[in-house]
């Protein structure tokens, strides 16, 4: 599984939030299998996104797509978006 993870501070969660749930990307056209979004318990206007994508391919396209997106409106809803393609190279439970 390959991820795309974002991350960037927001100036109002609830305005970044409904922007997201527009979803201007098309996440599920753009192959995204499932998302997570997390946010710091210490500033809860920072978020982190997972996108989860089957390929390093569907998450390059992705990532061009939301460069675009961002440089058009993302300021206003986000600040300095960091993005990595990202595979997991080791997971454990631990009970």
């Amino acid at each position: 599984m390959t991820v795309l993870r974002i991350q960037h501070p927001v100036p109002d969660y609830d305005r970044w939030k409904r922007a997201f749930d527009q979803d201007p990307a098309d996440r599920r056209g753009s192959g995204v299998i499932r998302y997570t979004i997390m946010r710091s318990v210490t500033n809860p206007n920072f978020v982190m996104i997972d996108l989860e994508l089957g390929t390093v391919r569907e998450a390059e396209k992705l990532l061009l797509k939301m460069r675009r997106i961002w440089s058009s409106s993302g300021s206003t809803v986000m600040i300095d978006p960091e993005a990595w393609i990202v595979e997991a190279a080791e997971t454990a439970e631990l009970l």
